[in-house]
């Protein structure tokens, strides 16, 4: 049977229950320090998927209240632009 601490938190980038778990264990307090160790929030969500989770791990873990972990605001995912849209004229250089 697997381990149900290898469910994925943060599906954008891949990270485990697990790896949350361990960094929290080695210190990494806030959901940007986590982030920063494990990359959970930095696909193309931005963390809006797994943020609300791992700041309940770590309120969970640690006794800091959730309401000091949670983010107020989140950057919008990138998304791909034609380079003629930057042009100032729109026409190119053709």
């Amino acid at each position: 049977m697997k381990d149900p601490r290898d469910v994925f938190i943060c599906r954008c980038e891949e990270v485990t229950l697990r790896e949350i778990e361990e960094a929290i264990e080695e210190g990494y307090t806030t959901v940007d320090d986590v982030k920063r160790i494990t990359r959970a929030g930095m696909g193309l969500c931005q963390g809006r998927s797994c943020s609300k989770v791992i700041a309940r791990l770590i309120s969970e873990k640690t006794g800091i209240p959730l309401s000091d972990l949670l983010q107020t605001g989140y950057r919008y995912p990138v998304r791909p632009e034609k380079m003629m849209v930057l042009d100032n004229d729109g026409e190119g250089d053709e």
